[in-house]
């Protein structure tokens, strides 16, 4: 499905979205979309798995839910992830196209 210019899909009761990561970034920001994907700024860098557990946290407090609900199941090494979060709603979709319809992230 896409929403305000971005992908996502719900797969066995969770959603998977697409993000692009700009680790070592100078805030923390979630919103505005490229290329289908979800935008995420994060200030950690992207060693020993930083980056995945800040994006992680960031797109969980974006979508309201546990960071733990929050997997990186592609793209462990990538700017370009893969994410699949649990127990969220259908609801969750309005949040997405807000965020996605930011013209650069907050």
């Amino acid at each position: 499905m896409t929403s305000a210019r971005l992908n996502f899909r719900w797969l066995e009761g969770a959603l998977e979205l697409s993000v692009l990561v700009r680790p070592r970034s100078s805030r923390e920001e979630v919103g505005g979309s490229q290329g289908g994907a979800l935008r995420v700024r994060v200030h950690a860098p992207p060693v020993g798995g930083e980056a995945n557990e800040a994006v992680r946290r960031a797109v969980a407090r974006a979508l309201g839910v546990r960071p733990a609900a929050v997997r990186v199941v592609s793209g462990q090494q990538a700017r370009r992830k893969r994410l699949r979060i649990e127990g969220l709603d259908e609801g969750a979709e309005e949040t997405l196209r807000e965020l996605a319809a930011l013209p650069r992230p907050v």
